[in-house]
C-alpha cells in the first residue's frame, strides 16, 4: 500500500463530500427543479465541463487507452465518431432543446419533455422511458464503480470490492445530498483534473521514450500502426458518436443552462475541452506501449504509466483523475435516474398531489436504491469489462432516444404516436441485435438508432397530423429569443 497516494485520495473524497455538503445547505428551500436541473443557472464554464465530464467516464482513462494499447490504430475510430457526435449535438441540438423544453411546459426531465412537446396527457410515454432510464443507467453506473475497484485495487492494495463499496457511498453521499447543483460543481472540477491528467503523463511519458527511457522493449502486434484494420471497425468506431443524440445525463445539462447566449459559449468549451480529451486518450494507449512494452492488464496501462514515472503525491494526484472520471459519470446517471422516476413515474403514477419536499426524498431514496444494484453488478466477476458495460449502455440510449429527441426538435409534423414506435422500437432492435448478431462485429447502436428512425417516421405519416395548438408551440419554441 502507498500511503501517500492514500492519503490523496481521502482528500480528494473529502472534497467531492464537501461539496455535496454545501450545496445541502443552501437548498432548504429547494424544489424539484432546483434538485433535478440547478434552476436552470448553469454557467457556460460548469455546464460545458460538467457535460464534458458526465461523458468521460472512466473507460477514457482505463477503457480506450487499454483498446489502443492492446488492438492498435484500429480503435481510434471511436473517438472520431465520439469527438463528431459531440460536436453535432452542441451545435445543432444543444440550442434548441434548451428552447424546446421551456416552452413545453418548462420540462426538467427527457421523458417530461417528450410528453410534454406534444401536449399529452398520456403518461405512457414518461413511464416508457424511465424503465429504460432505470436499466440502462444501473448497468452504465456499474461500470464506473466497477473502475474505482480496479484503481483502489490496483493502487492500494485493498479488495476490489471493498473499494466499490467505498466509491459508490461517496458518489451516493454527494448526489443524494446537493443534487443537480453538487453533481455540475463536482463534475466541474474533475473535468479539469481529467484534462491535467491527459495532458501530463502521455507528454511526460513520450519525453522519456524520446530520451531512451523506455520500461521495457516494444511488442507490438502485426498491424499495429494500421487504422483501416476493417469496415466493421470503422463503421462501429464511428456509430459511437449516434450516442451523444439521446443520452439523457449529458443532454440535459442543455436544458439547464441559462441563456442562449451563454450556451454558445459552452459549446466552444465543451467541444475543445472533449477533442482533447479524446486526443490524449487514444494517446496513452498508444503511447503506454511504446513506454512498458507488453503488461499483464491492459486495463491499467495509463496507471501504470503514471505510477512508474511520477513520485507518489504527483501520481496520487493524477490518478484521482480516474476516481474523477468514474464518479462524475456515476452521479449523473444516479441523478438522471432518479429525475426520471421521481418526476415521470413517482408523481404523475402514485402521488399526484406530491409536495416538492416529498418529490426530493422520492429522487434520493432512488438514488441509493439505484447505486446499490449497480454496485452488485460491478460486483459480480461475470459482469464484464469497464468497456463493455459502457458499450451496451450507450447503445441502449442513443438508439432509443436519439432518432427521437432530433425529429421531434426538426419535424413539425412529429407525432405522439411517431416518438413511442422510435423509442421502443429503437430500444428493442438495440437489444435483440447486442444478444443474436454481435458476432458481425457492427455496432449495435447502428441498427438500432436506424430502425427507430424508421419507425418514428412511419408511425408518424401513419397517424393524424399534430393539432394547431402543437404546431403553435413548435413554432413558439423555434422563435425563442432567450
Amino acid at each position: 500500500m502507498n500511503v501517500t497516494e492514500l492519503v490523496v485520495f481521502v482528500i480528494y473524497f473529502v472534497f467531492m463530500v464537501g461539496i455535496g455538503i454545501y450545496f445541502f445547505v443552501r437548498s432548504k428551500d429547494a424544489n424539484e427543479k432546483d434538485y433535478f436541473l440547478g434552476g436552470r443557472q448553469m454557467g457556460p464554464w460548469v455546464s460545458a465541463l460538467s457535460a464534458g465530464a458526465s461523458d468521460m467516464s472512466a473507460w477514457v482513462l482505463m477503457g480506450l487507452p487499454a483498446s489502443v494499447y492492446a488492438l492498435g490504430m484500429g480503435q481510434i475510430w471511436i473517438a472520431v465518431g465520439l469527438a463528431i457526435g459531440y460536436a453535432l449535438s452542441w451545435i445543432f441540438e444543444a440550442p434548441r432543446l434548451r428552447k424546446f423544453s421551456i416552452a413545453a411546459g418548462d420540462s426538467i426531465t427527457i421523458p417530461q419533455y417528450l410528453t410534454n412537446r406534444f401536449l399529452s396527457k398520456s403518461k405512457f410515454l414518461q413511464i416508457i422511458c424511465a424503465v429504460i432510464f432505470l436499466v440502462a443507467y444501473t448497468i452504465y453506473a456499474a461500470s464506473s464503480i466497477k473502475a474505482c475497484g480496479t484503481l483502489f485495487s490496483t493502487v492500494i492494495g485493498i479488495d476490489a470490492t471493498t473499494a466499490m463499496y467505498i466509491a459508490a457511498f461517496i458518489i451516493v453521499a454527494y448526489t443524494f445530498l446537493g443534487g443537480f447543483n453538487a453533481v455540475c460543481w463536482t463534475d466541474f472540477f474533475q473535468g479539469l483534473l481529467m484534462l491535467a491528467a491527459l495532458l501530463i503523463a502521455p507528454i511526460f511519458a513520450l519525453a522519456l521514450v524520446k530520451g531512451g527511457g523506455a520500461v521495457a522493449a516494444v511488442a507490438e502486434p502485426e498491424g499495429y500502426w494500421d487504422a483501416f484494420t476493417s469496415w466493421s471497425d470503422i463503421i462501429s468506431g464511428l456509430g459511437w458518436g449516434l450516442g451523444y443524440f439521446g443520452m439523457p445525463h449529458i443532454i440535459i445539462r442543455f436544458m439547464s443552462i441559462r441563456s442562449n447566449k451563454d450556451l454558445r459559449k459552452s459549446s466552444v468549451i465543451g467541444i475543445s475541452w472533449t477533442f482533447i480529451i479524446l486526443i490524449f486518450s487514444v494517446g496513452s494507449g498508444l503511447i503506454g506501449r511504446m513506454f512498458l512494452g507488453e503488461i499483464a492488464d491492459s486495463s491499467v496501462v495509463f496507471i501504470t504509466m503514471v505510477r512508474t514515472i511520477f513520485p507518489a503525491v504527483v501520481s496520487g494526484i493524477l490518478l484521482s483523475a480516474i476516481l474523477a472520471a468514474a464518479m462524475s459519470t456515476a452521479d449523473s446517471q444516479l441523478l438522471a435516474s432518479a429525475s426520471a422516476f421521481a418526476s415521470d413515474v413517482y408523481k404523475p403514477v402514485f402521488r399526484k398531489n406530491a409536495s416538492d419536499k416529498e418529490m426530493l426524498w422520492a429522487g434520493r431514496i432512488v438514488v441509493v436504491v439505484i447505486a446499490v444494484i449497480a454496485l452488485l453488478i460491478a460486483a459480480d466477476p461475470g459482469s464484464g469489462t469497464i468497456m463493455g458495460l459502457v458499450e451496451n449502455a450507450w447503445g441502449v440510449f442513443g438508439a432509443a432516444f436519439g432518432p427521437v429527441i432530433l425529429l421531434s426538435l426538426f419535424w413539425r409534423r412529429f407525432t405522439f404516436p411517431g416518438a413511442v414506435a422510435g423509442i421502443v422500437v429503437g430500444a428493442v432492435v438495440d437489444v435483440l441485435w447486442l444478444v443474436f448478431l454481435k458476432g458481425t462485429g457492427v455496432y449495435e447502436i447502428i441498427p438500432g438508432f436506424f430502425a427507430g428512425l424508421l419507425a418514428a417516421v412511419i408511425a408518424t405519416l401513419a397517424s393524424p397530423a399534430p393539432g394547431r395548438d402543437i404546431e403553435e408551440l413548435y413554432d413558439r419554441a423555434l422563435n425563442m429569443k432567450d
